[in-house]
């Protein structure tokens, strides 16, 4: 089976695993976590940040960093289709109390100017704006990288306005390695983000949230509200250890399977992409047959992908598609009737 459904399906390596066999151990929720602290040691250097809290998904990150950020009613920006919004439950209502103002970006990208002017004037029947969210990569534009000259941009609108910024990076490293920017110099425009190891990297769980050291002790005590306090949670952090030190130049191979996979369906005739939005390791594509019929059909002959609706359809490519994977996968594509 070709499973082509996410970057969260990647299962852990041999190497990987013996890693986190070996993993020396303590208890985290004390600090006494020697593998943990070296990841966040680690999360700390790459980022710029002084600070990092190791956390069980990007969902938990970027709920404690809204939580961290804001106070009750008030307002926070994020782009329309971002996965704060689309996928994270309402969780910005329900965990810290504030409303989202979504704002509808250019493949997931927020004019600069459009978040400018919707910042709340100071009126009491308005909620304070206090927090801009964006994401890169964008999951749902397509794996888009956000160039960097518009993040600064983004940043200086918060900064002009003493608004804080949130990086949901999730995937920033196939941004890093599509675009050559360094993930450093992404999150410092930022005053924190998150990243997953569960996702391209190839760990079995966790992500990792990075800001100050104030906002990082805020983010800890939410954290143990939460239930997301780990004791011996070093096993999992050697993974995600073992991944930043193996895994990230490899997800090049991602992004050319994904550039030639897009490259060959869009020869069809019943399907429609982007290839502006195809740049890093997801494909997201229309077409005009129904996609869970489609969808239905793939599965039986051992393609696994999702639909959003009738008409589109994403394939996500990760360390467990090979380049002879994407070419089967290609060829099975084109025995569907148009």
């Amino acid at each position: 089976m070709i499973n082509l459904r996410s970057d969260t399906v990647t299962r852990p390596s041999a190497a990987m695993r013996e890693a986190m066999a070996n993993a020396e151990v303590g208890d985290d929720v004390w600090g006494d976590d020697p593998t943990v602290n070296q990841l966040q040691e680690r999360c700390k250097e790459l980022t710029g940040k002084p600070a990092a809290l190791f956390v069980t998904s990007g969902c938990l990150g970027n709920q404690l960093a809204i939580k961290s950020h804001t106070n009750p009613s008030e307002e926070i920006i994020a782009e329309w289709d971002s996965h704060i919004v689309k996928y994270e439950i309402a969780g910005p209502s329900f965990i810290s109390g504030v409303q989202v103002m979504p704002l509808k970006g250019v493949h997931g990208f927020m004019d600069p100017d459009e978040i400018a002017a919707h910042i709340r004037p100071d009126w009491y029947h308005y909620p304070k704006t206090s927090l801009v969210c964006i994401e890169n990569t964008h999951n749902r534009a397509g794996g888009t990288v956000y160039p960097l000259d518009d993040i600064k941009q983004v940043s200086k609108v918060c900064k002009d306005n003493n608004l804080k910024l949130h990086l949901d990076g999730a995937r920033i490293f196939n941004a890093s390695v599509e675009s050559g920017v360094s993930v450093k110099d992404y999150s410092t425009q930022a005053d924190s983000i998150t990243f997953c190891f569960s996702k391209g990297l190839g760990a079995p769980i966790g992500s990792i949230l990075c800001g100050d050291e104030d906002f990082i002790i805020r983010a800890h005590k939410y954290r143990k509200i939460l239930g997301g306090g780990m004791r011996q949670a070093g096993i999992i952090a050697a993974g995600a250890l073992f991944a930043l030190e193996n895994n990230v130049e490899r997800l090049k191979d991602d992004h050319k399977n994904a550039r030639h996979f897009a490259e060959e369906i869009s020869k069809l005739p019943y399907v429609v992409i982007d290839m502006e939005s195809v740049q890093t390791n997801i494909v997201i594509f229309n077409t005009t047959k129904d996609a869970s019929r489609i969808k239905e059909v793939l599965e039986g002959k051992g393609i696994l992908l999702t639909n959003d609706g009738k008409d589109k359809m994403r394939a996500v490519f990760h360390m467990d598609v090979s380049a002879e994977q994407t070419e089967q996968a290609i060829g099975i594509f084109k025995t569907l009737k148009a």
